[in-house]
């Protein structure tokens, strides 16, 4: 998964992004990362054999047009786009950070994890919800549910808010809980001028060593965030999304051949499938940024 960087030591690989350490002579620094979004897809906790081009730059692009709309809400970790040729376009160079140790998730509408928990029990991450809501209904107010941060290939596990309070502190899991919900409003102001609904996000947020709180990761993108087109929204059943459900479609289609709850591995997409999720996310980065992908 990793490259060859010159003055760069690899450090991780995660399902998408790979990240590295810059290096002073052959000494590593511990203040900074080139965090470096690949063109892996993952589905179902699995890193599919298949890539999708362009998806890391769309998704390194987008995120750094958010960032500039969200920059009087919360500082981000981008220090440069001065990166190498190699990774031009899809990496960042950022703050190293002392990671929140839970997914920050903030819900305008009531879709996928959080409608199977309401139709369980009305409630969703220690949240009541007005009864009668159906898939996609839309919450009378955006609502914080946020989940553990489980290893790579397990499953995150949804958390109530006083649990959040119980793991980092009350102060922090209050700005947690108010800066996720704030970056979802304003998103969906952006998003719904452009005729685009934004249903549901994650977002990562880490601290600086003075305690500062900076948004991190990626943001308000197909990845993190459900995406749909407002003029074919109705609440009732699942919407239109701009992200990979080309992808999850087939793969649970009798085309792919593939059992779910066998434990293998999924097999590599077909070309088309590639082709339309690719067109996806580049429909989503030009919708919202009003910019030509190039």
């Amino acid at each position: 998964m990793s490259l060859d960087l010159p003055g760069y030591a690899h450090a991780y690989s995660g399902k998408v992004r790979d990240l590295y350490t810059p290096l002073v002579g052959d000494i590593a620094r511990d203040d900074q990362i080139l965090l470096v979004a690949s063109d892996r897809i993952s589905a179902y906790d699995f890193v599919l054999d298949s890539v999708i081009p362009d998806k890391g730059k769309v998704l390194t692009q987008l995120s750094l047009w958010w960032f500039e709309q969200l920059a009087d809400l919360v500082p981000n970790h981008v220090i440069s786009t001065n990166v190498p040729d190699a990774v031009a376009g899809r990496a960042v160079l950022v703050e190293r950070l002392e990671m929140a140790p839970v997914e920050c998730v903030a819900r305008g509408y009531l879709t996928g994890s959080g409608l199977a928990d309401y139709q369980r029990a009305g409630v969703v991450s220690g949240v009541s919800l007005p009864d009668g809501l159906v898939d996609g209904s839309r919450l009378p107010d955006p609502i914080f549910t946020p989940s553990t941060k489980a290893p790579l290939g397990e499953h995150d596990e949804p958390i109530s808010y006083d649990e959040v309070v119980a793991e980092v502190g009350a102060p922090l899991a209050q700005q947690l809980r108010d800066l996720t919900i704030a970056i979802l409003k304003r998103g969906n102001e952006i998003a719904e001028k452009r005729g685009i609904i934004l249903a549901d996000t994650k977002v990562e947020f880490g601290q600086r060593p003075d305690g500062t709180l900076v948004l991190a990761d990626e943001v308000l993108t197909p990845d993190s965030s459900r995406f749909w087109p407002a003029d074919s929204y109705a609440p009732g059943g699942p919407q239109p999304s701009y992200d990979k459900q080309f992808v999850r479609d087939w793969l649970t289609s009798p085309a792919s051949g593939w059992d779910k709850s066998s434990g293998e591995a999924p097999p590599p997409l077909p070309d088309e499938v590639v082709d339309k999720t690719r067109a996806k996310y580049v429909e989503a980065y030009e919708s919202l940024t009003g910019r030509r992908f190039d």
